[in-house]
């Protein structure tokens, strides 16, 4: 759920999609034409999580499982469930897990988080990832595509609904990690300052002595660590070229450090 789209890839032999490739082609997803279209958003997430074999990953709003299959590319061992309210997007993600051989660690759920699936319990999962809608409700006019409009602007469910559904699925001492628009942070702030703690920021500069457009926001349920502002990275040179801190994750898959100062 981000934007902007890369480039469209070859044609998937599937009516509607496209074929794109992550991590220098590690990870191959099946696409929408149309609507929503994964960026690199999802592959700083995955890149956020400390996560170790053996844990249980949640990503919320999952679209077609880009972040999810990232991070399971990255830490043998873990499982993740995708909890994504469109349909089309959950069958697309089933395929690329499928397609990436990941099929029998990730589990993709149709589910809206206002209402969660009796499939996952409350305090169930060591990590929350979420990269949800980045604009409020009525901050712009609608896409003609619903899709497109579903992924990128809020609907029913406001910002501080993903976070109270993040709270509540993630066990005590686990991590809640989410990217989001750098003037939206207040609001994750406030509704993650009580319920957990130890507060992360990692701004994504798009240049240096650039004012950052993205956030990575982590924080730990039911801590009391204090709230750290890291250096956060720099994306692109001043040819427009990738630096190579972002090309470590976007191509070659390695994890963030939050914890930089």
């Amino acid at each position: 759920m981000s934007d902007p789209a890369p480039p469209p890839g070859a044609d998937a032999g599937q009516a509607g999609t496209t074929e794109d490739a992550l991590l220098d082609g590690r990870i191959v997803l099946q696409q929408p034409k149309e609507g929503y279209r994964a960026a690199i958003d999802p592959v700083f997430l995955a890149a956020a999580v400390a996560a170790k074999p053996g844990e249980r990953i949640l990503d919320l709003g999952s679209g077609v499982g880009t972040a999810g299959l990232c991070l399971l590319n990255r830490v043998p061992g873990i499982q993740v469930t995708g909890l994504e309210i469109q349909g089309d997007l959950v069958a697309l993600s089933r395929q690329n897990a499928a397609g990436n051989d990941l099929a029998s660690r990730f589990e993709a759920i149709e589910g809206d988080i206002l209402s969660l699936p009796p499939s996952l319990p409350l305090e169930s999962f060591d990590h929350v990832i979420c990269n949800p809608p980045y604009l409020a409700s009525g901050a712009a006019r609608p896409s003609p595509n619903l899709a497109r409009t579903t992924a990128n602007q809020e609907g029913d469910a406001q910002l501080t609904d993903w976070i109270e559904a993040a709270v509540a699925l993630v066990h005590r001492k686990g991590s809640i990690t989410f990217i989001h628009r750098a003037d939206r942070i207040d609001t994750l702030i406030q509704g993650l300052t009580g319920p957990t703690g130890g507060l992360r920021l990692f701004p994504l500069w798009p240049k240096a002595g650039r004012a950052a457009k993205r956030v990575i926001l982590q924080s730990r349920k039911a801590v009391a660590s204090p709230t750290i502002m890291a250096a956060g990275l720099i994306l692109h040179q001043d040819d427009g070229q990738f630096t190579k801190a972002a090309d470590d994750v976007l191509r070659h898959g390695e994890a963030l450090n939050l914890s930089c100062v």
